[in-house]
């Protein structure tokens, strides 16, 4: 009986490789185990994913039992037109909310996210709003307008090799812009900023931005009755600019893949996770803390190039270019001195942050001269925990 089954997996296999291959992609087919046990057809046979070439699962979050502060809320997303905006956007779809209201920069991003909600919807629907953090009597404007009850604060500015040419743009947009919707949010029930694993002991633009919007939610969290806090996760897997992305684009176009170091390694999530990380922190997170989910063993980035090169359908050729200005051999999760405590949750960590006065990221000067920006950012995530305004 058992050879009945590999044959069956034979011609499953067969037919798998009679299938198109689309760009670098290759399709799986079950194991002779699962063959065994269940009875398949050719319609298991399913395209290969990243997630299978890192050998993760993914982390399952019973969302619906935690969620239910979105049911009837007003319920604002900003950068909703990013990776992580748009999945919270649709996340956030699932439980009733009274009002999602939609911000972004990008128009044609938020055209997109919304379309992929609802094919018949239309840009004239006012809570999709265009505009930027930037300017801050705009976002007062649309707080006062629309009065949202949670916020996820997901916009920022992202790609490391940029923001450690252009730091004035980072300070503009991360800190200020998240200074700005903080500000904005006084009084809302709850305050979620998205924040980033390179936030522990950074040494980039991207990690000292986001450390710096870690302390100041932490400081406004004394202040406000609401919660605040913030949410630290890794690379997120799918995301635009990813490395998987630019791997599959220097595959699509015969190599070479770049890899920057041979020991590099990085901590990954789906988007899913990410996103439903970000909600249950609103639901369990504490004023002022930063939410660290557990995302198992870091991956080495040249052990799945090599994996997407041999999916090739040609040979393709790998370089190591050298770390770039900000970047670590590997990322970690935690901070010197920060201690890992998971009192709700097993796979969610919850750390202290030292509250920082948004005044002093308000006197960084984005016209600076780069390294001496660079070396003002390096200085405020270091600086003394500023005393906390009664709330």
């Amino acid at each position: 009986m058992q050879n009945r089954f590999l044959a069956l997996a034979g011609v499953l296999l067969r037919r798998a490789r009679r299938r198109p291959v689309r760009g670098a992609g290759r399709v799986l087919v079950p194991s002779v185990v699962e063959l065994v046990d269940h009875e398949r057809n050719v319609h298991d046979i399913r395209d290969l994913e990243i997630t299978d070439l890192l050998g993760r699962h993914q982390i399952d979050t019973d969302l619906d039992s935690i969620a239910g502060y979105l049911g009837g809320k007003r319920v604002l997303v900003t950068g909703a037109g990013g990776s992580i905006g748009a999945e919270l956007c649709r996340q956030i779809c699932r439980f009733a909310p009274a009002e999602l209201i939609m911000l972004d920069r990008d128009e044609t991003a938020l055209q997109a996210v919304q379309l992929s909600m609802d094919p018949q919807a239309q840009l004239t629907d006012p809570t999709v709003i265009l505009a930027s953090l930037r300017d801050t009597g705009r976002v007062r404007e649309i707080f006062r307008g629309w009065r949202p009850q949670v916020v996820f604060h997901a916009a920022a500015l992202k790609h490391l090799p940029l923001l450690e040419r252009y730091p004035g743009e980072a300070v503009k947009t991360n800190v200020w812009g998240t200074l700005a919707v903080l500000e904005a949010a006084d009084g809302v029930e709850r305050f979620v900023n998205i924040s980033t694993d390179k936030a522990a002991d950074p040494v980039s633009v991207l990690g000292y931005t986001k450390r710096i919007t870690e302390r100041t939610t932490a400081y406004v969290a004394g202040s406000s009755p609401g919660t605040f806090l913030s949410v630290r996760f890794g690379n997120v897997l799918g995301s635009r600019g990813s490395v998987f992305s630019t791997f599959s684009a220097q595959i699509a176009a015969g190599g070479p893949i770049t890899v920057t170091h041979p020991d590099v390694v990085r901590y990954f999530m789906t988007i899913q996770e990410a996103v439903h990380l970000v909600i249950q922190a609103a639901a369990i997170g504490r004023d002022g803390e930063a939410l660290v989910l557990e995302m198992g063993e870091p991956v080495r980035i040249a052990d799945v190039a090599r994996q997407m090169a041999r999916l090739a359908p040609e040979p393709v050729e790998m370089k190591f270019t050298g770390l770039r200005t900000g970047e670590k051999l590997g990322e970690v999760l935690f901070g010197a001195g920060e201690v890992d405590r998971r009192p709700f949750h097993p796979l969610i960590a919850h750390v202290e942050v030292p509250p920082l006065d948004p005044a002093a990221a308000r006197e960084l000067d984005a016209g600076a001269e780069p390294a001496a920006l660079i070396a003002a950012l390096a200085e405020l995530c270091e600086r003394a925990p500023s005393a906390r305004r009664a709330a």
